[in-house]
């Protein structure tokens, strides 16, 4: 299942999959339970895939740190987030050393490793599925590039075309009926007429 599938709930713990729309919210439907419910527009809702993590130097996005959890692992799951706070401080630092240490804490940490024994659990993370989603994004991408210069370029040619021929005067028209209707009197509807 792609990240961008998959969501998060403040409020909730654990994973959710979206599987509907309402007039004033979202349909969710939770990884492992399947048990549906209700999310309004007031609740705060992300995507795995809008979510980054912080560094010295950028931010990192989420899958990139699922893929390398996922190598290092071997597709396995990671401790438990339940674990002291120092092991997976340690356990985090290992995946990603350079996580900027006054922006992530040990409750975000706990977080990203909580979401990805769930993924992994419920058999719904393969990286190699997020890079095809990635490489199909961009070639969607890529092709709307080039249908816009396409575009582009047969405006161009219509605007040429439209230039070069000259238009013909249109021919009066001959109205159908000669009748002359009279002048209404203000104020008020007219008889006889």
């Amino acid at each position: 299942m792609a990240l961008e599938q998959i969501l998060s709930v403040s409020g909730k713990s654990g994973l959710y999959k979206l599987v509907g729309q309402m007039k004033n919210g979202i349909i969710v439907e939770s990884i492992g339970d399947d048990k549906r419910f209700p999310v309004h527009g007031s609740a705060k809702v992300s995507a795995l895939e809008e979510i980054s993590i912080y560094t010295e130097t950028e931010e990192v996005p989420l899958n990139d740190v699922f893929k390398k959890i996922y190598d290092k692992e071997k597709g396995k799951q990671v401790l438990s987030h339940k674990e002291d706070a120092k092991k997976v401080k340690s356990y985090f630092e290992s995946i990603l050393p350079d996580y900027d240490k006054d922006r992530v804490y040990a409750s975000d940490m706990a977080k990203v490793l909580r979401w990805y024994n769930i993924l992994i659990e419920f058999d719904a993370y393969d990286p190699n599925e997020a890079e095809e989603a990635e490489v199909v994004e961009e070639s969607k991408s890529e092709e709307s590039d080039t249908k816009k210069e396409g575009t582009k370029t047969t405006a161009k040619k219509t605007a040429a075309k439209k230039k070069a021929t000259p238009k013909a005067k249109a021919a009066p028209k001959k109205s159908a009926s000669t009748k002359v209707s009279t002048p209404r009197k203000a104020g008020g509807t007219q008889r006889g007429s």
